[in-house]
């Protein structure tokens, strides 16, 4: 008897990182998850270049992922006080590190914030900023009192590359692995580091159940 004809699926999720313990994680969670959709996990390597780079070459036109729903993902720097290694911070808008650069807003993060607090996780929201180097001390607080809840190097520059290469769901879900009283050069990085790795595991459901949620692309 012949099988029924699969129902019609939109394209995988993108899910870009910059690092090979990111992806590792990431990969780790979608392991672990009872339901698998299509979904590639991109590795950009480090800096908002390379990010740029890599997703213009997997959204290029005839590629599989061309059309892709893209979540930058991976773990960054807290900025607010009181943040701790393991907070989950979900942009509503990200911001280039570049003088002038155009805000890129990530809209239907409700289900996002839902889905990642019951599961337990501590979940922040807000401008996540991008930058080209690693940051500390009083850059650290300027960029909070710029109104920023995180930076990373990556994030961006992954979303501006993704809406230029055409319209479509973005979302930038990070995990914290150093905070204003958790910066990486002190005693507790290991720590920190553990805990931030094992939270990653844990959102790529989260993100699993966000792409299902998202209407299929016309054609």
């Amino acid at each position: 008897m012949p099988r029924p004809a699969p129902a019609a699926a939109g394209p995988p999720l993108l899910i870009a990182c910059a690092l090979g313990i990111e992806r590792f994680a990431l990969r780790g969670g979608r392991e672990r998850s009872s339901t698998r959709p299509p979904v590639v996990t991109l590795r950009t390597g480090m800096g908002p270049q390379a990010a740029e780079r890599a997703l213009e070459r997997a959204l290029c036109e005839g590629a599989a992922t061309a059309r892709s729903p893209v979540v930058a993902s991976g773990f960054c720097a807290g900025l607010a006080p009181g943040m701790r290694p393991g907070d989950v911070v979900v942009a509503e808008t990200t911001r280039d590190h570049r003088p002038g650069a155009r805000d890129i807003v990530c809209r239907d993060n409700g289900p996002l914030l839902q889905a990642l607090r019951q599961r337990g996780l501590t979940v922040h929201t807000g401008l996540l900023r991008g930058s080209d180097h690693i940051v500390h001390g009083a850059e650290r607080a300027a960029l909070h009192a710029s109104g920023a809840v995180a930076v990373d190097m990556e994030s961006a520059a992954t979303l501006r590359a993704a809406h230029r290469a055409g319209a479509r769901p973005v979302a930038a879900v990070r995990v914290v692995v150093d905070a204003p009283e958790h910066e990486l050069v002190r005693i507790g990085t290991v720590r920190g580091g553990i805990s931030a790795f094992r939270v990653l595991r844990c959102v790529l459901p989260v993100l699993f159940e966000w792409h299902r949620s998202l209407p299929l692309p016309r054609r």
